[in-house]
């Protein structure tokens, strides 16, 4: 079944682009700076203007109102955003404590991080919190854009981890936009290249 799809999108100098990603899978994007891999990711997240259309399990997304459409296809951007001071006021109470000690043990941490003050993290710490943030609101989809580039080798097989657990057990769709082929190899089902805004099939690098 294909989770998600999308047909003839342009934005900006991007496109027009089509893309079918099945629930479960993984569809990894590499390209140059600049060549339009974080237009596309945030034209599917609904928070660019665009034409053409984006489908989520056959319900169009501009049938969709914006707040529950990017609720469901969670955009994590390559430098992650805060407003509060503290770590916890970016957690709504709702979550259960338990589900929430999960993912932070799995991403290196405590439950004590809620307390941490924002401006105490490192980039690399934002950056796992950040992606936690948005697992805990159980999205369909998962649009990465670069998740692990401020993260070392150790941390970055931590989030190629909790990715995986999240989509095993979710049954998500992820786009992984990257430049290290390395890893796109490790977690993705499809890879595509872009280039001058444009989205082409590559194969897995030997």
């Amino acid at each position: 079944m294909q989770a998600l799809t999308v047909k003839q999108l342009v934005t900006f100098h991007l496109g027009p682009i089509e893309l079918s990603v099945a629930e479960g899978e993984t569809a990894s994007i590499y390209g140059p700076s600049g060549s339009g891999k974080t237009l596309l990711l945030r034209a599917i997240a609904d928070l660019d203007p665009h034409q053409g259309e984006v489908w989520l399990k056959g319900q169009k997304q501009c049938d969709t109102p914006p707040n529950q459409w990017r609720k469901a296809v969670a955009y994590c951007a390559a430098e992650s955003q805060w407003w509060g001071d503290l770590v916890t006021h970016h957690f709504p109470s709702e979550h259960d404590p338990a589900h929430l000690s999960l993912w932070f043990e799995m991403g290196g941490f405590t439950s004590d991080v809620l307390n941490w003050s924002v401006d105490r993290l490192s980039s690399g710490e934002k950056q796992r919190l950040s992606i936690i943030r948005q697992l805990v609101r159980q999205p369909e989809v998962l649009l990465l854009d670069e998740p692990t580039a401020n993260l070392d080798p150790d941390n970055g097989q931590r989030i190629e981890e909790m990715i995986a657990h999240y989509q095993l057990h979710q049954r998500a769709t992820v786009i992984w936009v990257s430049h290290n082929q390395l890893q796109l190899n490790r977690v993705s089902h499809h890879i595509f290249r872009m280039d001058n805004g444009q989205l082409y099939p590559a194969e897995k690098n030997s």
